[in-house]
């Protein structure tokens, strides 16, 4: 059986050589629990208490102390250039309303490849650049990255249904998030003090 990852270091927070080195693309970088097997060839579980969105340069805890590396894999992306700060505002409002997963550098962001989302931006007057490039979004508040909330997001647990219209979040029930991919990064900030469930169907101009 093959020895298990428990816990999460924080980039920045650990100081140990690696014995290891995974390479995740965005999808694979949030998942609760999966076989993985590093570049030098060591396998082995995840399996944490529940999902958390790694970064690259990240470790892996196993369970006998050693730390395997995280790297974001490069992806085919998207790279939008704006006249100004304001108009790169407006383009990012437009890449928010349609709840896409987006990477602020300076000024530029950078979202998965989309021919329709790439013809949008054109169309608000930006520069559109396709590139092969490590994806790192903003984590928003239901990717939160385990050193600020202790990898207890809100203190439950959340399910996406991703149909890009609405979320529905099920508060004060458990929801393992086995292999879970939950691939989208929404811009809100949701603090939810309330013990019920609701389900969002805001219509966004």
């Amino acid at each position: 059986m093959s020895i298990r990852a428990i816990e999460v270091k924080a980039a920045g927070s650990w100081r140990e050589e690696a014995v290891d080195t995974v390479v995740l693309d965005f999808d694979d970088r949030h998942r609760r629990r999966i076989a993985m097997k590093g570049i030098r060839g060591l396998e082995f579980l995840l399996d944490l208490p529940e999902a958390i969105m790694l970064r690259s340069g990240d470790a892996l805890a196993l369970e006998d102390g050693r730390l395997v590396e995280v790297l974001s894999a490069p992806e085919p992306l998207l790279e939008i250039l704006a006249r100004d700060p304001k108009h790169l505002v407006r383009v990012a409002w437009h890449l928010g309303n349609r709840h896409l997963a987006t990477q602020i550098l300076g000024g530029k962001l950078r979202i998965r490849r989309d021919h329709v989302i790439a013809d949008m931006a054109r169309g608000l007057g930006a520069e559109v650049k396709e590139i092969e490039a490590p994806f790192d979004p903003e984590g928003g508040a239901y990717a939160q990255h385990a050193a600020t909330h202790g990898h207890d997001h809100h203190g439950h647990d959340h399910h996406h249904d991703h149909d890009h219209g609405h979320h529905h979040h099920d508060h004060d029930h458990h929801h393992d998030h086995d292999d879970c991919a939950c691939g989208h990064d929404h811009g809100h900030d949701h603090s939810h003090d309330h013990g019920h469930a609701h389900g969002h169907g805001h219509k966004h101009g």
